[in-house]
């Protein structure tokens, strides 16, 4: 049976929240109380309604901080010592001595922030220019707007050491998010829902973290680092490296505030990259199902390279000769590559379970290949996944973003017309595209199953998936492509599905 997802303004609200591990994090607290807040007689906080500082213009002479970041560019923002004096003192003092040069972003979260300034590189280590922690407390006059800097704790601005992140945020942010947002208790002041809805940012921030800079120079730099492939931990798969942080004066240079007042190409306003075509002589996987047809993949070494070798060495092995498909959800996905046949199997060919991380342009449309996980994507294994999914209309995409996601309208427009489950993306690895036997797959996802595994009552067998060389054949992207077009990708709208997979424990309490 289809498994119901969790509230969608959660997962909205929750990009802060799943921040979870040792050290210093960013998390949602429910309170966000601090400089300039007041208190109705219910107990309700809102912050006083004070004019916002982010984009007030440095003088010339002030001290501003120059970053210049390996492979990306050279990011510039300014202080505010009158508003948080003690955090600008703490990252001048630490930027003086050089603690900073030849650190790591080590935290990337895209649609969130970039996270950096810790000497271990995992987000358990740092510390202060006076050893130890700081409160750095908090000002209304300052939000966390795009290009914001803020320092992370582990649960108050008592906490300050010297990590440190940058805003990226929510681009889109309307009424209906701030609607969202105080259903579940934050509160807002007129000046603040201004700000974000001109400008976007995270505002459930707010209150409890120690904003001290924004950026007004390299703010392209920063979103071009938030699409970074990363793994589980939201870690970049290839280091991030900040290359000197230097204290420096503001001499009256342009000030450019936001991402309109640069000329780049953003990696977001690219089409996903699903639909790329395999050049001659790439290496693509064959898989033939038995009375069913055969199918066949592009995969994509360049952007999921541990997901794409661990399916090919599996394939060349002959793992997979023979399996099932042990899960089928009409309008969501087939699931199969598990030798035990029911979930609770499979692994890598590194033996046990492997990072695959994610694309953020690789995305669940129809026909995508990605791994089943149980939680993340360090625990994939061998078990995978191919979209079937839905077609969302303009009404499912409007309410998806009003709770939190991001989609390009390039995905949007994917996803209106293909279809897919755009709900699962940022979750999983994908790693290939079907080019050819979408109509295999569609036919598979009606097949009668049991009302309580999902589970085939005749079983869907692989008889073979073989590694091949793309011989320039025609591609057939869509099933509109195919003589037998299904009429599945209509319908009622599968936001609520949920994707459990190769956990065993959430397979045996089924």
């Amino acid at each position: 049976m289809k498994k119901k997802f969790l509230s969608l303004l959660v997962c909205g609200l929750t990009a802060a929240s799943m921040l979870t591990a040792c050290g210093k994090e960013i998390e949602v607290s429910d309170d966000n109380s601090g400089s300039g807040v007041s208190q109705d007689e219910s107990g309700n906080k809102t912050p006083e309604n004070v004019d916002i500082a982010n984009y007030a213009a440095p003088e010339k002479g002030d001290t501003i901080i120059e970053m210049n970041i390996k492979d990306y560019g050279t990011v510039k923002f300014r202080l505010f010592p009158e508003y948080a004096s003690t955090g600008c003192e703490n990252f001048i003092e630490l930027a003086k001595s050089g603690y900073y040069d030849g650190l790591t972003f080590h935290r990337v979260i895209s649609d969130f922030m970039i996270q950096g300034g810790d000497p271990k590189g995992d987000g358990t280590g740092g510390a202060s220019t006076w050893g130890g922690e700081f409160d750095g407390g908090v000002d209304s006059h300052l939000i966390h707007l795009p290009g914001a800097v803020a320092y992370a704790n582990s649960g108050s601005t008592a906490t300050n050491g010297s990590q440190f992140y940058i805003v990226t945020g929510q681009q889109n942010i309307t009424d209906d998010v701030f609607v969202n947002y105080e259903t579940y208790g934050y509160s807002f002041s007129d000046k603040q829902k201004e700000q974000y809805l001109q400008n976007g940012g995270v505002p459930f921030l707010d209150g409890n973290y120690t904003v001290f800079g924004q950026v007004f120079d390299g703010l392209d730099v920063v979103f071009k680092i938030q699409y970074a492939a990363t793994n589980s931990s939201d870690k970049p798969l290839s280091d991030i490296i900040m290359e000197s942080v230097k204290v420096s004066e503001y001499s009256g240079e342009e000030l450019k505030w936001h991402l309109s007042d640069y000329s780049w190409d953003n990696p977001a306003d690219s089409e996903p990259v699903n639909f790329t075509p395999p050049t001659e002589d790439d290496d693509i996987v064959v898989m033939n199902i038995r009375d069913y047809g055969t199918v066949k993949f592009r995969l994509f070494p360049e952007y999921a390279p541990a997901g794409v070798e661990n399916f090919v060495e599996h394939a060349k092995e002959g793992y997979y000769d023979g399996l099932t498909f042990h899960r089928v959800i009409n309008n969501f996905m087939i699931q199969g590559g598990d030798p035990n046949g029911n979930g609770t199997g499979g692994e890598s060919i590194w033996g046990d379970k492997f990072d695959g991380g994610t694309y953020f342009n690789l995305i669940h449309a129809a026909g995508a290949l990605a791994y089943a996980n149980s939680g993340s994507t360090a625990t994939n294994g061998s078990q995978f996944y191919i979209v079937t999914g839905e077609v969302y209309d303009d009404t499912s995409i409007d309410s998806l973003r009003a709770s939190g996601y991001s989609l390009t309208e390039d995905a949007a427009e994917i996803y209106r017309t293909a279809g897919g489950t755009p709900f699962l993306d940022g979750s999983y690895t994908v790693f290939g595209q079907v080019i050819d036997g979408l109509d295999v797959v569609f036919e598979i996802q009606k097949t009668e199953t049991d009302t309580t595994n999902d589970k085939p009552v005749e079983d869907v067998v692989i008889d073979s998936v073989t590694v091949e060389k793309y011989d320039g054949s025609d591609i057939k992207w869509f099933i509109s492509d195919y003589d037998t077009a299904s009429d599945d990708t209509s319908g009622e709208n599968g936001a609520e599905d949920s994707y459990e997979s190769e956990d065993t424990e959430a397979y045996a309490e089924e």
